[in-house]
C-alpha cells in the first residue's frame, strides 16, 4: 500500500459499509431494452406496472363449498335449498341466492349475487337436493371482495424491482407479454499476481490456478451485471497499468490481489498514477482486511484481498450493492438474521468476523456452526457453507445456544 497509509484510514464495517451505499446512491438509471416476460427474470424492471382491471375482478370464492346468506345459520343444524353449481370460471348472472337457499361453489369461483359468504364443505351434509350445515359464517368469510388486491390503474410493480417469479407472476397476470429492463452493467474483473496461472494450466509446485476471477464472476453474474474476465496481472507496473486501463472501459472494475502491503502489492501504486480517488483504504473486518474502494475519473473500482474467501466476503459485503445499483436496482439495506449456535465459539476480541458456517436444522428448530474452515484461501469449506456468523468485535467467547447474528450467502 502507499507509504502515507495509517491505521486511521482504516474504517469500521458500518461505516465502510455506508461509505459504498452512499456512493451507489449517486449512480444514475442505465439504459433500458425491451425483453420477453420470462427473458426478463434476473433483471431489473425499468418501467412501472399497474393493474388493467380491479384484482380480483369479482367477489372470489377461497373455499369448496356452498355460498350461503350469513343471516341464514343464526339458528343450528339449519337445512337451505341447493340451486345451482358454481366453478371456476362459470358466468353467475342469472344466479341468485333469496332466503333458505344455497349454492355449491368451488374455490376461485364468484360469488354469486345474494350472497354473503361461504360454508367450508367440511361442515356441510348434502340429501335429496338440500344441505345441513352445522357451522355460523359471518359476513365476507371465505369471500375476497371485488378490487380488494389491487384497484384498476393502481401500480402493481415499481422500477428497480429485481424480477423473479412473484414478480413475473404478477406481470403476467396483468397481460404484459414483453417487460421493459434496464441494460446489465458490464464489471471487469482482474485477478493479480505471478503465482496465479489459468485455470486450464497446470500450476507449478508454487502457483495456483485462478479461482477468484471465476467465483467473481458468478457473484456478478448472480448480482445483475455481465461479468468480463481479463487476463491475470503479473506483478509487474506496466502489464498491470495496462490491465487497469482495459478494465476501467466497463462500467465498474474489480481487482482481487495486489491490496496488502508487501513489496509486490503494486494495485494501489498503479491506481494512484490514474489519479484515482481512494475513498476508502481498509475495513476492521476478517477476512477481508485489506480492500480498497476508489474511482478514477467518472468509473468506481475495488481492490479486493487476493485470498479467496476473503475475496467472496467482500464481494457480497461492499461490491455488490455497487453492481445492484449499476443495474438499476432500488437500494437494498443489508440485513441480519439471527440463530441459535450449535457451538462454542473462541476468538480474539478486536474485530468483527464474517466466517463461513452451516445454517441446518429443520422447520423452527434453525441452528448454525462454524464450517470449521482453514483461513481466507480454504474454497472447499467456503462451499460446505451456506451463510456467514457475524462476530462482534468485543466478543471472545460466544456459548452453544446463544444467538447470533448471521448473513445468508
Amino acid at each position: 500500500m502507499s507509504p502515507e497509509k495509517n491505521s486511521n484510514d482504516i474504517l469500521s464495517f458500518e461505516d465502510a459499509r455506508h461509505c459504498v451505499e452512499e456512493h451507489a446512491a449517486r449512480i444514475k438509471a442505465p439504459t433500458s431494452e425491451t425483453v420477453s416476460l420470462l427473458d426478463s427474470a434476473g433483471r431489473v424492471l425499468a418501467e412501472p406496472v399497474a393493474a388493467d382491471r380491479d384484482f380480483p375482478p369479482f367477489r372470489r370464492v377461497t373455499r369448496d363449498g356452498y355460498a350461503v346468506r350469513a343471516a341464514d345459520l343464526e339458528k343450528l343444524p339449519v337445512r337451505l335449498k341447493v340451486i345451482g353449481e358454481i366453478k371456476a370460471g362459470a358466468l353467475v348472472d342469472h344466479l341468485r341466492i333469496g332466503a333458505g337457499q344455497a349454492i355449491s361453489i368451488m374455490t376461485g369461483a364468484p360469488a354469486p349475487e345474494g350472497s354473503d359468504a361461504v360454508v367450508m364443505v367440511e361442515y356441510t351434509t348434502v340429501k335429496d337436493g338440500w344441505v345441513e350445515i352445522s357451522r355460523i359464517v359471518k359476513v365476507g368469510e371465505n369471500i375476497v371482495p371485488a378490487g380488494s388486491e389491487a384497484k384498476q390503474g393502481s401500480l402493481l410493480l415499481s422500477p428497480g424491482m429485481k424480477i423473479d417469479h412473484a414478480t413475473i407472476a404478477v406481470a403476467a397476470s396483468t397481460g404484459e407479454v414483453q417487460l421493459k429492463v434496464f441494460r446489465r452493467p458490464r464489471v471487469a474483473i482482474l485477478a493479480t499476481g505471478d503465482e496465479i496461472v489459468d485455470i486450464e494450466c497446470t500450476p507449478g509446485a508454487s502457483q495456483i490456478r485462478n479461482s477468484n476471477s471465476y467465483s467473481l464472476a458468478a457473484q456478478v453474474q448472480n448480482a445483475g451485471a455481465e461479468a468480463v474476465i481479463l487476463p491475470v496481472a503479473p506483478d509487474e507496473p506496466k502489464r498491470l497499468r495496462e490491465l487497469i486501463q482495459q478494465g476501467l472501459q466497463e462500467d465498474l472494475l474489480l481487482l482481487s490481489g495486489g491490496v496488502s502491503a508487501g513489496k509486490y502489492d503494486l494495485v494501489e501504486q498503479v491506481l494512484e498514477a490514474f489519479q484515482a480517488g481512494f475513498l476508502l483504504r481498509g475495513v476492521h473486518i476478517q477476512p477481508g482486511k485489506p480492500l480498497v474502494f476508489g474511482k478514477v475519473a467518472d468509473k468506481y473500482f475495488f481492490g479486493l484481498p487476493g485470498n479467496p474467501i476473503s475475496t467472496m466476503v467482500t464481494f457480497d459485503l461492499f461490491a455488490k450493492p455497487m453492481i445492484e445499483a449499476l443495474a438499476g436496482m432500488t437500494r437494498q439495506k443489508l440485513v441480519f438474521l439471527s440463530a441459535r449456535l450449535k457451538s462454542e465459539i473462541k476468538t480474539k476480541t478486536g474485530i468483527k468476523r464474517f466466517l463461513p458456517a452451516v445454517l441446518s436444522g429443520e422447520f423452527e428448530r434453525a441452528e448454525v456452526e462454524l464450517a470449521g474452515w482453514q483461513g481466507s484461501g480454504d474454497t472447499a469449506t467456503m462451499a460446505r457453507s451456506n451463510c456467514y456468523v457475524i462476530i462482534p468485535p468485543d466478543r471472545e467467547t460466544i456459548d452453544a445456544g446463544e444467538w447470533v447474528s448471521l448473513l445468508m450467502r
